[in-house]
C-alpha cells in the first residue's frame, strides 16, 4: 500500500494516493476489509479509466477550452476532460460503493480519513472556532469517529456550524505555520456564473475559497453549513444557482506569482479585481460588501511592483520590441504591434474580460465577402464599412434604426431612453453562441436557453448566414465578433459530437458551414480571418471602429450623428446603481445588463487635431512594411544568396566575452544581446541572463551548475541518482529544469538560488507516461507546455504549470530524436529517423513529411524561426546526421492569397545548406552531424553547432 501511495503521488494521482493513504489508516485501525475492499474499487477505476487503461467503461470524453493565455492573450490550448470526468465519476462511484457496505462505521471511517487533513497543514493558524484542531484530535483515535452532521439540524445548530468538515479543504492548503492576517467575503465570477467565497491573506500567499461564507463573526463556513452573506438579491441568486453540494475548492497563490492586477467593473459597478498571474491563469474577484479599492492596496503592500504596472506589452504576453518609451498608441502606427495586439490592448483597457461573459473582448466584422471562392485582399470591396456600425451597413437598415431614434422624441417619451439599439453589439449569449461547440461554453449557452439547446435554425451554424443576419436581415441583431474568430479554429468544429438539433430544410447541425474561400477547412478560414484583420486596407480604417467602440463616437452626439446609440442601462456612467433604493427597479436593470451586455469603458476621451492626426496610424512613413502575408525573416527572403562564415571559438570571443570552449559536439546555442553563445552536449544554457550552465551526464548519474565562461564555482548535485542516466533537460525559467532519460519518468526540478548562487535542486514532480528511454525535451513558458519524446516513439505533451498529462501524439515511424515548440503560434515539431511532424499546440498534425531520401541520415536537432502567427508559413529548420541543414515551412497556399492555386497541406523544403559543400566547392563523405541550429535575436542569421565543436553562421551579409 506504501508503494502504491508513492507511486501515485510522483504520477501526480492525487485522488488515488489519497486513498491509499487510507487504507494504510484503516489497516493501522484494524479494518482490514474495508482497506482491501477499497483497495479492489480503487484498482478497478484506475485500470478502467487512468492513463494506461482501455477506457471501455468510461464517460464520453470531451473538449474544453484552456483558460491559460498565451500571446496576445490568445487562448489556444485545448484540454480532454475525459480526466475530469473520470473524478467525478470516481467520487459518486466511492459514495455509492460506501452505501452497498453493510458496515456503516467503515464507510463514515473512510469518509472521514478521506477529508482529513495532512498533519503537518493541519498545524496552520487559521482559527475558525476551534472545531478543526477537535475533530483531529478525534480522528487520530479510532474509537471516536467523526461523522457528518444531519441534514435536519438547523443551522443556528453550534454542533452543526463546528461539523462542517469541508473547511478542512482550507487547512489543506495552507503551507506551514501560515498566519491569516486579513480576510472578506468575495464572489468568484466564473463566465457568466458567480460563485460565493471567501479571501484570505497571508504571511507570503494568499487563498481564494470557492463556496464558502464568512459568517458575521468573521468564521469560514460551507455554503450549506451557513446562510450566504450576500446582501444583494441579484448577486445572491447569480452565486447559488444551479450550485452543486461537493463544489468547495481553496487555491493558493503567492504573491510573487501575480503579474498584474486590474480594476474591474462588474455589472456596471467598480466593486472587481481582476488579477493575472504569471503562469497564464487569472481570477475575477467581486468584493459586493467590502472596499475594493483597499483591497488592491492590500495587494500592493504585499507585492509593491503592481502600484506601478499599467497595460503594455507585458499584459498581452507580447514581446517587447527596442525602440524606446512609446505608448502603445504609437507603437501601433509605427506598426511594431499588429491590429489584433492593439485591439486586445484596448480591450483590456476597456475593461473587456475573458472571465466575465457580460463583458467579453469584442472584436470587429472585418469582411463582406463570404461567397468568394476566392479571397481578394486588395479589394475594398472585400471588406466591412469599419466607419459604421453594424446597424447602418445597409443604407435601408440605417434609416429604420434612424426612424426608431425620432419616434421616441415624435411621441413625446422618455428622451433619456432614446436609442438606435436596444441590444447589443456583444453579450453573454452572443459570446455563448459563437463558442456553443466547445465546452464550458456549451453548457453556459444550455443555461442561458433554459437548460437546452436553441432551435437550430437561430443557431450560430454558418459565417455567412450570421453576418447577413448582422449586417443586413434582423433588426435586433447587432452583434460583432469575439476574439477566438482570429485564432482558434477549433471552435468551428463540432469536435464533442453534441447534438445540436436539425434545421427546417432538413440540415443537421454539426462543424459551422465555412466561406467557400476557406475550403471547408477551419484552420484556413482562421489564417485568412487574421490575414484580412492585418491587411492594409483595415489597418488604414481600423480606427474609425475603434472611435465606435472605444473612442468619442461611444455615445453623445458624436455617436447620434453615427447612429451609434444604444439603450441607456448599457452604460456604466448613465446608470448610477447605488442611487436606486427600490430593489425591484434595480434587479430589473441588473437583469437586463446581464443578460444584454455592456458598453465598454471609453477609452479614448479627446478627439482633436492632435489625437486626428494620430488616429490615421498608417501613414507611408512606416518603420516596418506589413504585408497580408505578414513578415518573414530577413534571412528566408534572401535564401539563395545565404553565405557561410565559419565561427571558431577564438573568433566568437570577438562576439562575445561570455564565450566558453565547447569540449565537443555542440548542445546549445543562444544568440543574447551581448552575443552568441555556446556550449557542449549534455549542457544547457539557464535563462533569461545565460550566464550558468546545467550539465550532466556523468558516470555516477549526479549533475552539476557552473558559471558560463569559467570552470570555477561548480555546484555538484547527487540527487538525480534515483532517475537513471539523464539523457536530455531543457530549462525553461532560471528556477524550473526538466530532465529524464533511461528511467522513461520526466523529472521537473525546482531549483534554489540564494544570491545568485545555486544552493538546491528539489524534485517538484515525476512524471510517467513513456514506457522506454526519453530522448528529447523542449518546453515553452508563453503556452505553458512542454514536450517530451521517447524510444517508445511516443510524444507527449505536458501542462508546464500544473505538470500534468494535456495529451499524446500518435505513434512516431521511429524513436523521437527532437522535439521543439514555436513560441509564436504554440506549434510542435517532432523528429523520428528522417521525418518530421508538425502539429497544432493541440496535438492535431498539420502535415509530416521524409526529409531525406538517404536510409543512413536522420535528423539530430530543430528549431522554429519565428515569424507572425497569421503568416502563411511556418519556418522549420532541421541539422542531419549528414551534416546538411535543410529550411523548410508549411504553406497553407501557393503565393499570395489572391492567386487561384488551391489551398495545400504540405510542408516544403526551401533551402539546403552544406557546410562542407560551401567551404570547399565539394560534398564530403565525412561531414560532421548538425548538432544544434538556432536563430538569431533579429532572425537575420541561422545559427549551426556541430559534431566536431563548430559554430557555423549563415546570412544575407556572411
Amino acid at each position: 500500500f506504501i508503494s502504491c501511495m508513492e507511486r501515485y503521488r510522483r504520477t501526480g494521482q492525487e485522488l488515488y494516493a489519497t486513498l491509499y493513504k487510507n487504507h494504510i489508516q484503516m489497516l493501522q485501525c484494524g479494518y482490514s476489509k474495508a482497506a482491501k475492499d477499497w483497495m479492489i474499487l480503487e484498482e478497478q477505476l484506475f485500470y478502467r479509466r487512468g492513463p494506461w487503461g482501455d477506457g471501455s467503461q468510461s464517460l464520453e470524453p470531451r473538449w474544453i477550452l484552456d483558460c491559460c493565455e498565451g500571446p496576445s492573450r490568445m487562448r489556444r490550448r485545448i484540454q480532454h476532460t475525459k480526466t475530469q470526468a473520470t473524478m467525478v465519476r470516481i467520487k459518486s462511484e466511492v459514495e455509492s460503493f460506501g452505501r452497498r457496505r453493510t458496515n456503516s462505521l467503515q464507510f463514515f471511517f473512510f469518509i472521514t480519513c478521506f477529508l482529513q487533513v495532512n498533519n503537518a497543514v493541519s498545524q496552520g493558524e487559521l482559527i475558525l472556532n476551534g472545531a478543526e484542531r477537535e475533530m483531529d484530535k478525534k480522528g487520530s483515535d479510532c474509537n471516536q469517529l467523526t461523522f457528518f452532521p444531519a441534514l435536519h439540524e438547523s443551522f443556528h445548530s453550534e454542533d452543526f456550524l463546528e461539523l462542517c468538515v469541508e473547511r478542512q479543504i482550507i487547512l489543506q492548503e495552507f503551507v506551514e505555520n501560515e498566519k491569516v492576517t486579513f480576510r472578506c467575503s468575495v464572489a468568484v465570477v466564473q463566465g457568466h456564473t458567480a460563485l460565493e467565497g471567501v479571501l484570505l491573506f497571508g504571511r507570503e500567499h494568499f487563498y481564494i475559497c470557492e463556496c464558502f461564507v464568512l459568517s458575521p463573526l468573521e468564521d469560514i463556513y460551507c455554503t450549506r453549513h451557513c446562510l450566504s452573506s450576500i446582501s444583494d438579491p441579484f448577486l445572491f441568486n447569480l452565486c447559488h444557482k444551479d450550485h452543486a453540494v461537493g463544489d468547495q475548492m481553496c487555491s493558493r497563490h503567492s504573491y510573487h506569482d501575480i503579474k498584474e492586477i486590474h480594476l474591474m467593473r462588474f455589472l456596471l459597478q467598480e466593486i472587481a479585481l481582476e488579477i493575472f498571474f504569471k503562469s497564464g491563469y487569472s481570477r475575477f474577484l467581486v468584493f459586493h460588501n467590502s472596499d475594493r479599492n483597499k483591497i488592491f492596496k492590500r495587494f500592493c503592500s504585499s507585492q509593491p511592483a503592481l502600484k506601478s504596472k499599467g497595460i503594455t506589452e507585458e499584459s498581452l504576453n507580447i514581446r517587447k520590441l527596442s525602440g524606446g518609451d512609446k505608448t502603445m498608441l504609437q507603437k501601433w502606427q509605427k506598426r511594431e504591434i499588429s491590429n489584433f495586439d492593439y485591439l486586445m490592448y484596448l480591450n483590456t483597457l476597456a475593461g473587456r474580460s475573458y472571465n466575465d461573459y457580460m463583458q467579453y473582448p469584442v472584436f470587429p466584422w472585418v469582411l463582406a465577402d463570404y461567397q468568394s471562392k476566392i479571397l481578394n485582399l486588395t479589394n475594398p470591396h472585400t471588406f466591412r464599412d469599419l466607419s459604421k456600425p453594424m446597424g447602418a451597413q445597409t443604407v435601408e437598415r440605417k434609416c429604420k434604426f434612424i426612424q426608431r431614434y425620432n419616434e421616441v422624441e415624435k411621441s413625446e417619451g422618455d428622451l433619456s431612453a432614446q436609442c438606435h439599439y436596444c441590444t447589443h453589439y456583444s453579450s453573454a449569449i452572443i459570446v455563448a453562441s459563437y463558442l456553443v461547440r466547445l465546452e464550458p461554453f456549451t453548457q453556459t449557452f444550455c443555461s442561458l436557453q433554459g437548460g437546452s439547446f436553441d432551435v437550430a435554425d437561430r443557431m450560430f451554424h454558418s459565417v455567412k448566414s450570421t453576418w447577413e443576419s448582422a449586417s443586413r436581415d434582423n433588426m435586433s441583431d447587432v452583434r460583432e465578433l469575439i476574439p477566438e474568430f482570429f485564432y482558434l479554429p477549433e471552435f468551428l468544429t463540432n469536435a464533442n459530437h453534441f447534438e445540436l438539433g436539425c434545421m427546417q430544410d432538413g440540415t443537421v447541425l454539426g462543424d459551422v458551414q465555412l466561406p467557400p474561400w476557406a475550403d471547408g477547412d477551419p484552420h484556413k478560414f482562421i489564417l485568412l480571418h487574421r490575414q484580412a484583420l492585418e491587411s492594409d486596407y483595415v489597418s488604414a480604417h481600423l480606427h474609425h471602429w475603434i472611435d465606435l467602440i472605444f473612442g468619442h463616437k461611444q455615445h453623445g452626439s458624436a455617436a447620434v450623428e453615427a447612429v451609434n446609440t444604444y439603450h441607456p442601462y448599457f452604460y456604466g456612467d448613465k446608470m448610477d446603481l447605488n442611487n436606486i433604493k427600490d430593489p425591484l427597479i434595480k434587479s430589473t436593470i441588473l437583469g437586463f445588463i446581464s443578460n444584454f451586455g455592456q458598453i465598454p469603458k471609453q477609452v479614448l476621451l479627446y478627439h482633436d487635431s492632435r489625437q486626428k492626426n494620430l488616429l490615421e496610424p498608417y501613414s507611408r512613413e512606416t518603420v516596418l512594411s506589413l504585408h497580408s502575408s505578414g513578415i518573414l525573416p530577413p534571412f528566408i527572403s534572401s535564401l539563395q544568396n545565404l553565405k557561410l562564415s565559419p565561427i571558431t571559438i577564438k573568433e566568437l570571443n570577438i562576439f562575445s566575452l561570455l564565450s566558453d570552449y565547447p569540449k565537443g559536439a555542440i548542445g546549445h546555442i543562444v544568440h543574447t544581446e551581448k552575443g552568441i553563445l555556446a556550449v557542449e552536449k549534455n549542457k544547457v544554457l539557464i535563462p533569461p541572463l545565460w550566464n550558468k550552465t546545467f550539465c550532466w551526464g556523468f558516470e555516477d548519474f549526479t549533475c552539476c551548475f557552473g558559471s558560463y565562461g569559467s570552470e570555477k564555482n561548480v555546484t555538484t548535485f547527487e540527487c538525480m541518482a534515483d532517475w537513471g542516466k539523464c539523457l536530455c533537460a531543457v530549462c525553461p525559467s532560471a528556477t524550473t529544469i526538466i530532465t529524464s532519460g533511461t528511467s522513461s519518468v520526466v523529472c521537473v526540478w525546482e531549483l534554489s538560488l540564494v544570491k545568485d548562487k545555486v544552493k538546491c535542486l528539489n524534485l517538484r514532480q515525476a512524471l510517467y507516461g513513456h514506457a522506454q528511454a526519453v530522448t528529447c525535451l523542449a518546453a515553452s513558458v508563453t503556452y505553458s507546455i512542454f514536450v517530451s519524446g521517447s524510444d517508445d516513439r511516443t510524444c507527449i505533451i505536458w501542462d508546464l504549470n500544473q505538470l500534468t498529462y494535456i495529451n499524446q501524439l500518435p505513434a512516431h515511424r521511429a524513436s523521437l530524436c527532437s522535439v521543439a515548440i514555436n513560441n509564436s503560434t504554440g506549434d510542435i515539431i517532432s523528429c523520428a529517423g528522417s521525418y518530421l511532424y508538425l502539429w497544432t499546440v493541440n496535438g492535431q498534425l498539420l502535415a509530416s513529411v521524409n526529409t531525406t531520401c538517404s536510409p543512413k541520415s536522420h535528423i539530430v536537432c530543430c528549431c522554429f524561426a519565428e515569424v507572425m502567427d497569421w503568416d502563411t508559413r511556418s519556418i522549420i529548420i532541421t541539422g542531419s546526421t549528414d551534416g546538411v541543414v535543410r529550411v523548410g515551412g508549411w504553406r497553407r497556399d501557393k503565393g499570395i492569397l489572391i492567386h487561384c492555386n488551391k489551398c495545400g497541406k504540405h510542408l516544403v523544403l526551401f533551402r539546403e545548406l552544406n557546410p562542407s559543400l560551401a567551404l570547399t566547392g565539394k560534398p564530403s563523405k565525412t561531414s560532421p552531424a548538425v548538432t544544434a541550429v538556432a536563430v538569431s535575436r533579429n532572425s537575420s542569421k541561422i545559427l549551426v553547432g556541430d559534431d566536431w565543436g563548430r559554430v557555423c553562421c549563415w546570412s544575407v551579409d556572411g
